[in-house]
């Protein structure tokens, strides 16, 4: 059974909690999802059916040659569907790309959208 591809379900919901700033990077954005009590990739690994559909939803964001660099190595975490996106981003665009791309797997429930667009 694929698990990738457009999912004929309704577009799942949307929270978007990420942050505009200059000063966006990796190491800064580590320390706070290691310290806030935030799941992390390695927290998440449940089931086999979440496995799987982290592997569609990464697979989706890496085949997509229009994003950049940064946004192929965002934090993905799925929990029963339900996909949390972590990480940096270009911009505001690129964020919203990443984002429908991942509405597009099917197997996504909901996604919780905390990519942060570098300002410069």
């Amino acid at each position: 059974m694929p698990v990738t591809g457009l999912a004929a379900d309704p577009v799942p919901p949307v929270v978007t909690e990420g942050k505009s700033a200059s000063n966006v990077d990796n190491s800064a954005i580590n320390s706070r999802d290691k310290y806030a009590g935030n799941k992390t990739p390695e927290d998440q690994f449940t089931t086999q059916d979440d496995r799987t559909l982290l592997a569609a939803v990464r697979r989706s964001v890496v085949h997509d040659k229009s994003l950049s660099l940064m946004a192929h190595n965002i934090k993905i975490m799925v929990d029963t569907g339900n996909v949390t996106l972590r990480g940096p981003v270009k911009t505001a665009d690129e964020k919203l790309k990443v984002e429908k791309i991942v509405q597009a797997v099917k197997g996504v429930s909901s996604i919780n959208n905390s990519l942060d667009v570098k300002t410069n």
